[in-house]
């Protein structure tokens, strides 16, 4: 259910969204998109689904972009420590070079002119955004514009994690998680 965001309802009647998927209670799918996430909280189908009177908060759309947020961040802190990940220009391209990387990270906010020096790994995938920021959270600096996670380990999960992530900031098509057949 990697395209579904989970909602419970809270002991105050209020909606919770369940990033992981661990809370108790009887779970309320939504689709992990910033529109269907704004057309559930705006026309009360929360309540609907509850079949009670529930309160959804204000920023619930932006709650959950900052949840899934970190739940990504912290996806790729933990393939970085177990050896499945590494940030900078020169580690990421000799990767690439030696085709060690399945995912190619780059940063959103980083410049065009040097992600372009970089391709997206043969039949790998590509996450590009995350800000520099978001990506130094996950490296332990304070920005990293690019990224290289390897095969196995953590990777399919933070694929999923970023296209959710991806869904709900509304990413144009540019920065789509990708497969890609040939290299560019």
């Amino acid at each position: 259910m990697s395209s579904m965001i989970r909602f419970v309802v809270g002991p105050d009647a209020q909606i919770v969204p369940d990033i992981l998927g661990k809370l108790p209670g009887r779970g309320i799918w939504v689709s992990a998109n910033r529109a269907a996430l704004e057309k559930a909280a705006s026309k009360n189908l929360f309540a609907r689904s509850a079949k009670m009177p529930v309160k959804v908060p204000d920023d619930l759309v932006a709650e959950v972009e900052k949840q899934v947020t970190r739940r990504l961040v912290e996806l790729i802190s933990l393939a970085r420590k177990g050896g499945g990940a590494v940030a900078g220009y020169e580690k990421v391209k000799s990767w690439l070079m030696n085709e060690e990387a399945e995912v190619l990270i780059q940063a959103s906010d980083g410049s065009e002119r040097g992600k372009s020096k970089l391709s997206t790994p043969h039949y790998g995938s590509f996450i590009g955004w995350l800000t520099a920021d978001e990506l130094g959270l996950a490296f332990g600096r304070q920005t990293v514009i690019h990224g290289a996670l390897s095969s196995g380990g953590l990777t399919s999960r933070v694929v999923e994690e970023a296209q959710r992530l991806k869904e709900i900031r509304e990413v144009a098509t540019a920065g789509a998680v990708r497969k890609e057949k040939t290299a560019k």
